[in-house]
């Protein structure tokens, strides 16, 4: 029998280099602060690279973002999904419940949605009695929407509920510190439709 041949050397050469080094593990993350463990690494790891980079601005945004989403999530999960809605159309129905009636495209200003999401949306809870879709007196091409009696009463039954999640996420502070948070989340509220040069939703 004649013997396997040996591979040529100059393949495995060949192999070996087109391989690319495994990227090396980063800092271990472990137990209920992952997220602030990653928030301090990640802002220490850009500093590093990109020298000039605003530290504070860049926690601002990073911690802002994570804790608007997990508290999303969590009113999502434990309030509005096991009544049968979404955040999405949560957000619709209060804004119709607090400025009554709305042309679609004003609405969505309201809600800080999309048209797009609003139109969709609303034939969805039209179809399900929670609102109603009808022509505007003044254009008949525009679509106003209101809530109907069922979808008024839906969300004030709802709403007990999401403000006790509410008054829970409130109490992780004081009230000192809860007030403070309220002052500087309405300044940038206010400074996100004063500034021009900020982007906002059309």
């Amino acid at each position: 029998m004649r013997g396997r041949s040996a591979t040529p050397t100059t393949c495995v050469d060949s192999y070996h280099r087109s391989v690319p080094t495994p990227p090396q593990p980063g800092p271990e993350l472990s137990g209920s602060d992952d997220f602030l463990s990653f928030a301090e690494i990640a802002l220490d790891t850009t500093a590093e690279r990109l020298p000039g980079t605003d530290r504070s601005a860049m926690a601002m945004v990073l911690l802002l973002h994570r804790v608007a989403n997990t508290v999303v999530y969590d009113l999502e999960s434990t309030v509005h999904r096991p009544a049968g809605w979404s955040w999405s159309a949560f957000r619709l129905v209060f804004t119709l419940w607090v400025s009554g009636p709305q042309e679609a495209g004003r609405a969505a200003a309201l809600a800080g949605m999309s048209r797009a999401a609003v139109s969709s949306l609303s034939k969805t809870l039209d179809a399900s009695g929670v609102l109603e879709r009808g022509p505007d007196a003044r254009d008949g091409r525009t679509v106003v929407l209101s809530l109907t009696g069922k979808g008024s009463a839906a969300l004030e039954e709802v709403f007990l509920v999401h403000n006790r999640r509410e008054a829970e996420w409130a109490g992780l502070l004081t009230p000192d510190e809860l007030g403070t948070l309220n002052a500087v989340l309405r300044k940038l509220a206010r400074a996100a439709h004063d500034q021009e040069w900020v982007s906002r939703r059309r």
